[in-house]
Order: structure tokens, then sequence, then C-alpha cells
């Protein structure tokens, strides 16, 4: 079972991020948090920033290999999704958290990741889980979703093969049966996955970073949420 680690900052439920303030007003919801929960792998690092309104989903996101939860794509997920009513998680595995950038093995990262999830049930309450994250963060994703109950899943950048190993398909990682939104760059050398029931694939301008164009990547995120009521319309 995961430990929490308190720090200096720590988030409190999705229902905490409006409370009834003096008079029966609204108080300003609190600010971003960060805290360690300890993994069977070690510790990991959350990074919450809870949503304006009513709490809709908690997303929870993973990142890539060898990669930080500041990426581009994740922060302007976070941007846009954050002010509709969807609380965001982005999880820091051990062995970044330890300094390390060579990838724990695919077993170890499932074995943490679900860890994490299963601590923010209590500040989850009812609202549906929604897990993704970018690259190796969304193989993560999908290889557990089913496992944690949840409601979707966002892929960012998902590898479909290695570079210039189309015949090593990572597609069956997709097929979950849980909903997924998949955003790939029209250029990236690790392939675009294909459209299949339940998995409706995005293509953008760009790479495997997905730099070229975050906020559109943040809005597609945002308006598939929104079309399965997991986020507050514009």
């Amino acid at each position: 079972m995961a430990k929490l680690r308190r720090d200096d900052k720590h988030a409190g439920s999705l229902g905490d991020a409006l409370s009834p303030g003096p008079g029966g007003g609204d108080v300003p919801a609190p600010g971003p948090a960060q805290w360690h929960v300890e993994t069977p792998r070690g510790p990991a690092r959350i990074d919450f920033d809870p949503p304006a309104g009513q709490p809709c989903s908690l997303l929870v996101l993973g990142h890539g290999a060898g990669g930080e939860v500041s990426a581009p794509d994740l922060v302007a997920v976070r941007d846009a999704v954050t002010p509709h009513g969807v609380a965001v998680a982005r999880v820091t595995q051990p062995y970044r958290v330890a300094g390390r950038r060579a990838p724990a093995p695919a077993g170890h990262l499932d074995e943490a990741w679900l860890a994490v999830v299963e601590s923010l049930a209590d500040r989850r309450g009812g609202a549906p889980l929604l897990v993704g994250g970018r690259s190796s963060g969304a193989r993560v994703a999908c290889r557990t979703a089913v496992a944690l109950g949840a409601a979707g899943i966002v892929a960012l950048a998902f590898p479909e093969h290695p570079p210039g190993k189309p015949d090593r398909s990572r597609a069956a990682e997709l097929l979950t049966g849980v909903p997924t939104l998949v955003i790939n760059g029209d250029r990236d050398p690790f392939g675009i996955p294909a459209v299949t029931p339940g998995v409706e694939v995005r293509v953008v301008p760009g790479d495997h970073s997905l730099k070229r164009d975050p906020a559109a990547v943040g809005a597609l995120v945002l308006g598939w949420l929104v079309t399965h009521g997991w986020a507050a319309r514009p």
C-alpha cells in the first residue's frame, strides 16, 4: 500500500476546490500542491492542480521515458482542463525522483503507477478517474487502466513502435475497452496508431515532442473530455 509523505504543500480532496466562504459565497480554490508517495519502487512525486469550479473528474498524467512532468504537452493539457472542472495530478516516477534518466522496467513503472493512483482515491471521491500521459507514460496508463477502473485514457505521443521498426507494434496496449484519445504528431518517428473501436486518434503537426503547438493539444483533450461529460463546457 502506498504511504503518503507530506511535504510543505499538500492537496485536499477535489471537493475542497471550492468551499463555502462567509455568507455562503465561494472562496478562491487552493493553489497547486506537491507531495511524495511511497511506492514499492521508491518514492514518487505528485504535482496536483485543483480544478476551478465544481469538480468533474480527476486526470492523472505520467511523463515520458527519462522525461519530466513539465513537458509542454502535459502542461498545456493541465492549463486547458483545470479551468473546466478537471483536477490534474502529474506523476513523476520513482526512478526520476531518484535522479536517474534510464527508464525502469515496464513492470516497475506499472507497479509504482498503480500505487500512486490508488493513493488518490480518497481525494477523488466519486469523481470519474481518467489516466494518461505522454509516450512511455501513455503506455503505462493503458496497461493499468482496467485494473484502476479508469473511465477514460488520454494518450499523448503514443509510441506505436520503436523508430524504424514498424513490425514491433504496441497497438495491443491501446485495446483496453476503455474510451481512449490518442494525439500524435504527423512526423512522429514512433508511428501513429490506427483508429480502432473505442480509440479516437487525432493527428497534429509536429514530431514526438508535440511541442510545435501544445495549446492545440490541450484544446483537443478538453474537447474530448467535454464530449464525455468529464469536463465543463467552455
